[in-house]
């Protein structure tokens, strides 16, 4: 195996390794993907201006997310299916954050549950909550998700309904595969995976089979997800949930200013400007591109955070100078987790730590909270 270097590197043994009915549902977006490419490309149009003979030493890149103490600004995204990226995968994610100094946020749509990643780590970890027309159920999570002291809820705003996913369609998603002659043709090719999974009872959502009531199929993801999802979520249940948690709160997919006062007005500690990766509405607007007019609009009332298209510490760097004061990697950590397990994970964020630890200095700066937009070159953001 050649050295490994960068995300694109971890993304093509990804893919190699995990099967693709699941490396699909990890790396792509909804109808043409438009905004699932415009996430990580509109990054690449932004431009960095490099300063010289400035000190560089003794760097820091530690800040706080919603008063947490972060080696870095960059928290593990909530992703689910990610015990099918790799075996047991939450778990092993989980310990890699708590090992290098960032939140690890566990998905409703976990493989392994909420008592598992409380079994195996000690650092308190993020819960990601999906609101569904069981209340009693969603109370429940809640409570579950106190009593092993998670330090943050991350409610997602943007999943009422689900995208049109194709690649999710054409491939008959489902957890576990369902034993088609095409998807166990394909298996036969991810000898790894394989063994890997045969080597763990943590095949389904951990989280909800045996939580909710009548739940004992949940093969199909796409037609449990429209029965169960809530499309009447309002910020009237926001305001529920928040009373309900009691602890620190963030929203999850804002993309609109108009939405984002309301956010700011809900008592949220924090939003996240984030599009779910274009995995929900083809045709909008990129994360970082919608960044700026939020940070301006509310950045002084809620800390903003964005996520989607990450795949470098430059990228955090870029985010950050716009206005993010935290930012999420959901693909990029899933990649490496399906190119080499934990250690994967490891590596993807030694990688972002490395880039965006180097670019900084290379911009003049020797802490991240001195970084501002003045490190991009005017007329690229």
């Amino acid at each position: 195996m050649s050295v490994i270097t960068t995300i694109e590197d971890l993304r093509v043994l990804a893919k190699k390794r995990v099967p693709r009915m699941f490396y699909d549902y990890a790396d792509s977006g909804s109808w043409t993907e438009s905004t699932y490419r415009a996430n990580e490309a509109d990054f690449q149009k932004i431009k960095l201006r490099q300063r010289v003979a400035v000190n560089m030493e003794n760097r820091s890149t530690a800040t706080k997310m919603v008063g947490i103490d972060v080696k870095m600004p960059v928290a593990i995204a909530p992703t689910g299916l990610t015990g099918m990226q790799h075996a047991d995968g939450e778990i092993l994610a989980a310990k890699a954050a708590e090992r290098f100094g960032i939140p690890f946020t566990l998905s409703t749509m976990s493989i392994c549950s909420i008592e598992d990643i409380a079994a195996h780590t000690k650092a308190p970890f993020w819960f990601q909550l999906y609101v569904m027309r069981d209340r009693d159920f969603i109370e429940r999570l809640i409570d579950r998700a106190k009593s092993v002291n998670c330090s943050a809820l991350v409610l997602t705003l943007d999943l009422q309904i689900l995208g049109q996913r194709h690649k999710d369609l054409k491939n008959g998603l489902s957890a576990p595969p369902k034993p088609t002659l095409s998807t166990m043709l394909n298996l036969l090719t991810k000898p790894r995976w394989c063994l890997g999974m045969l080597g763990t009872k943590r095949r389904q959502f951990g989280n909800i089979v045996g939580h909710v009531k009548g739940v004992t199929d949940m093969a199909n993801l796409g037609a449990w997800t429209a029965q169960q999802f809530d499309p009447r979520l309002n910020w009237g249940d926001v305001e529920w949930i928040k009373k309900r948690w009691g602890g620190k709160l963030i929203l999850k997919g804002i993309q609109d200013v108009e939405d984002a006062k309301l956010a700011a007005d809900s008592g949220a500690d924090a939003l996240i400007v984030s599009n779910h990766g274009g995995r929900q509405l083809d045709g909008a607007e990129s994360s970082i591109r919608a960044l700026p007019e939020i940070v301006e609009a509310v950045g002084s009332k809620i800390e903003v955070h964005m996520d989607g298209g990450i795949r470098s510490g430059q990228d955090v760097l870029k985010a950050w100078a716009l206005g993010a004061r935290g930012t999420y990697i959901g693909r990029a950590f899933l990649y490496g987790l399906g190119a080499l397990g934990e250690a994967g994970v490891d590596k993807t964020l030694e990688i972002i730590h490395r880039e965006l630890d180097l670019t900084m200095a290379f911009c003049g700066h020797t802490r991240i909270a001195t970084v501002d937009k003045t490190i991009l070159l005017p007329g690229t953001f």
